[in-house]
């Protein structure tokens, strides 16, 4: 029997005749894909290209590391024009983008936590550098190594942060996949205040 319209959908996978069967409720796959994010499965969707940094998430090797590294060349590429309420603007602004678009790339992936999705990293790592610029680069190579301990590591309030939404079932909470969403930003926007405050509590001593 053929299948009705949005039961079977293959995103873009790496495999485009392999179709993965979706819940009619959550519209999360019943099976995830066994392959990682392409180029393919980014392009297919604006959200997808937010969530996976421009491509920086699609890195086989430490893509949180990645998108932490696109961040810090584009807050130094973009600090000549922008001014502290840019900053602010971005950042806010980037907080709810980055949202939205890993609830989506997370639901489509059938994953809550996806590792390859990094848009919370640029953010909150964007949020790093405002906040401890005006430093040298040796400040900044610093606040970098912070950054990807706190979020790595996931040590006290980092740690809880990150679970907080691990326990939502998509096939029995409507609203799962919005809540991994704002999970995968919160946890790194901690990182990033545990990592300034280190760096205040540095330079003040």
């Amino acid at each position: 029997m053929a299948a009705g319209p949005g039961l079977f959908d293959n995103r873009g996978m790496s495999d485009p005749v392999t179709l993965i069967p979706l819940d009619t409720v959550s519209g999360a796959p019943l099976t995830p894909p066994s392959t990682r994010p392409t180029a393919r499965f980014m392009l297919s969707h604006p959200a997808h290209v937010l969530a996976l940094g421009f491509g920086s998430g699609l890195s086989r090797i430490a893509p949180g590391t990645s998108g932490t590294l696109w961040a810090w060349v584009a807050f130094i590429a973009l600090s000549p024009w922008m001014t502290d309420t840019g900053w602010a603007w971005l950042i806010g602004g980037g907080t709810l983008l980055g949202w939205w678009a890993s609830t989506i790339t997370a639901r489509h992936l059938g994953v809550l936590d996806p590792g390859n999705v990094v848009i919370d990293e640029i953010v909150a790592f964007w949020l790093v550098l405002w906040l401890v610029t005006p430093t040298s680069l040796v400040g900044q190579v610093m606040a970098f190594g912070l950054f990807r301990f706190f979020d790595a590591v996931k040590p006290g309030p980092v740690g809880w942060a990150d679970a907080l939404f691990h326990h939502v079932d998509p096939q029995t909470d409507r609203h799962a996949w919005s809540k991994a969403g704002w999970g995968i930003m919160l946890d790194d926007l901690v990182a990033a205040a545990c990592t300034v405050l280190v760096v205040a509590i540095w330079r003040f001593l």
